[in-house]
């Protein structure tokens, strides 16, 4: 029998009403967290009475995005008070910049490698994971990200603070890749709710030209070698659906020139205005005609050709793409 919406929304507010009593039961300073407790028990008394996502003011359905945003929401926009709207959309453009900071620097040179990429939330914020990262640890080589989290917004925004900040732990740790992937599979899936998850390419960069590279559950990054593009496919699930997985590695042995393409779906699923989409097929025939060009003026010829195609449709998901360029 289907699961309905609010089925999984109840199971995802009596996981966090659990986390919210341990943490209150070990702390002396706790009344935001009660608070916070009673709107999580007020959300479920309104789904077992049928009144969930239902406006308190005009009695009609919450907007859906804000909802899975926030399952705590007990008004839609529409009715929220003047005040209420500025203080939103204060709080909107503080998590916009503080986002933008977390991202790594731009035009990135380390240890034999170029990379750059693009990052364009479809709203304020955004729910794809970028990063690169180089630690004094290490030697020369680098680690770099590419992902994407369940769920829009801010929720998912939340989400990508936090998986970012259990990688750059794990760094600091020098544990190996596959490693690194298990302890932020464990952690990640024991602090989240159950139908979150996160797909992510997790590589490192070394300065003898290796990549090891792990797909978890994401899109197929493009490997460009010899002027063709071949596609790494996923070699294990995403991050959060089972606290216990195992991670694959791979190995690539990279040569000057060669480079590899990184996105997230939000770049091959736009579509046009007759809701085709753009496609792997069509961004691979454009990678590989710009195959000698600069990391950054791979990723502009790529961007441009996409917005040709979709001649002014609106994007549908936050996007971004990273190329890794070997330079020596």
């Amino acid at each position: 029998m289907a699961t309905s919406p609010d089925s999984l929304i109840r199971e995802q507010l009596v996981d966090r009403r659990q986390k919210l009593e341990a943490v209150i039961h070990g702390s002396t300073e706790h009344a935001q967290l009660t608070q916070l407790l009673n709107e999580v028990d007020s959300a479920l008394n309104r789904i077992n009475s049928g009144t969930f996502g239902i406006c308190e003011f005009c009695h009609e359905p919450i907007e859906k995005e804000g909802l899975a945003n926030n399952p705590l929401l007990r008004f839609c926009l529409d009715h929220l008070s003047p005040d209420e709207h500025r203080a939103l959309e204060q709080d909107l453009d503080l998590a916009s910049r503080m986002q933008r900071e977390l991202l790594p620097k731009q035009n990135f040179s380390h240890g034999g490698w170029e990379i750059y990429y693009h990052y364009e939330p479809k709203g304020p914020v955004s729910g794809d994971y970028c990063d690169v990262v180089t630690h004094p640890d290490d030697g020369d080589g680098l680690f770099f990200a590419i992902g994407d989290v369940s769920g829009k917004g801010v929720a998912a925004s939340m989400l990508m603070a936090h998986l970012r900040a259990i990688f750059r732990m794990l760094i600091s740790a020098g544990l190996p890749l596959d490693q690194q992937l298990e302890r932020a599979n464990r952690v990640f899936c024991e602090s989240i709710a159950s139908t979150n998850f996160a797909t992510l390419v997790w590589g490192k960069a070394a300065p003898n030209g290796k990549i090891e590279l792990c797909n978890a559950g994401h899109c197929a990054p493009l490997l460009v070698r010899r002027g063709e593009v071949t596609s790494i496919k996923p070699t294990s699930l995403p991050l959060g659906m089972f606290c216990g997985g195992k991670f694959i590695t791979e190995q690539l042995q990279m040569s000057r020139g060669e480079c590899l393409v990184l996105f997230t779906d939000g770049l091959t699923e736009a579509a046009n205005p007759s809701d085709v989409e753009y496609g792997t097929e069509r961004l691979s025939r454009v990678v590989a005609g710009c195959a000698s060009m600069s990391p950054q003026s791979l990723v502009r010829a790529c961007l441009e050709d996409l917005a040709a195609f979709q001649s002014g449709m609106q994007k549908r998901d936050d996007l971004s793409m990273m190329v890794i360029h070997r330079s020596v």
